[in-house]
């Protein structure tokens, strides 16, 4: 079984348990996830597949979207719930209308600090390790892009914002953040993605749902094909032996392809190529430069049956 799986992560749960679980009960060889969820947040979690776990540093770049509760007055340590509140402010009262304007410098380029409980390696070592050892990894700030900020609902001490944002966006560092600008400090204490690429929760499966699925032997129904699993340019299809080459590791060249896509295309793009109309065979990269009038197709992960 080679595509990708979407789950509704349930809270409480890591993202390596989610794929722990998908793992036995798919029985797939290898399995891995598309984008970390805290363990708090519920949502979207791609679940790649065997063959498919090529497709993974591909969709990493993809667009995010999250509904997020922040619970304002309070500040802890881990910048969610799970944490230990390390401070307060007990009285407090601030207007819609200021809260909007909180929010208008956080749209657009950004920089945040990663939290320091978080999956970032320093020096090798992730950094929730040493946070939990006691120390205080100071991280340094990084830029985020916030496509979309909106506040969706006030009900105090709470307030519900709507987040689309770019690849490396820290949920938890930007309530922190709006936290500090409102002056009384925020932590999220409900986090749930919405999508994650080309990957929506109308796609998605809970666990209880999969277990079902498993019995009834259904969930490949649910499994997404690779080719419909990544973002493309264009879907070139080959012959069988044009196939065969590619998988051997021999270059491959626009040129012998249909005129149309040729024309179509332009450098650094990405294209599927297929042996057949649902067959991912490889994806590459479009090369004008290294020969012009007959661009080069870069191979950049091929994929077997």
């Amino acid at each position: 079984m080679n595509g990708v799986l979407v789950v509704d992560k349930p809270g409480g749960w890591t993202s390596h348990d989610v794929v722990s679980r998908v793992r036995r009960v798919v029985r797939a060889k290898k399995a891995g996830h598309g984008g970390t969820l805290d363990p708090l947040a519920t949502g979207v979690l791609p679940i790649y597949l065997n063959e498919a776990t090529k497709l993974v540093p591909f969709n990493l770049e993809g667009t995010k979207e999250y509904v997020a509760t922040l619970r304002l007055g309070q500040e802890t340590d881990t910048l969610d719930a799970d944490g230990e509140i390390i401070a307060e402010t007990r009285k407090f009262f601030l207007s819609r209308e200021a809260i909007e304007e909180a929010l208008k410098p956080f749209r657009g380029n950004i920089r945040q600090r990663p939290p320091a409980f978080s999956a970032i390696k320093k020096k090798g070592v992730p950094v929730y390790r040493r946070a939990r050892a006691g120390e205080k990894p100071l991280l340094e700030e990084r830029a985020a892009m916030i496509h979309s900020l909106d506040l969706r609902e006030v009900a105090f001490p709470s307030i519900t914002i709507a987040v689309t944002c770019g690849r490396g966006t820290y949920i938890r560092s930007l309530a922190a953040d709006i936290g500090r600008a409102l002056g009384v400090g925020a932590h999220v204490s409900r986090l749930r993605r919405l999508r994650s690429g080309l990957f929506t929760l109308e796609q998605a499966v809970t666990l209880e749902e999969l277990a079902i699925r498993a019995e009834r032997d259904t969930i490949e129904e649910k499994v997404l094909l690779p080719k419909d699993s990544v973002e493309l340019a264009a879907w070139i299809q080959v012959p069988p032996e044009t196939a065969v080459r590619i998988r051997q590791g021999r270059p491959l060249c626009l040129k012998e392809m249909a005129g149309s896509e040729r024309g179509s295309l332009s450098d650094g793009q990405r294209v599927g190529i297929g042996a057949a109309p649902r067959d991912l065979v490889a994806i590459a990269e479009v090369r004008t430069a290294e020969s012009p009038g007959a661009p080069a197709l870069r191979i950049l992960r091929v994929f077997h049956r």
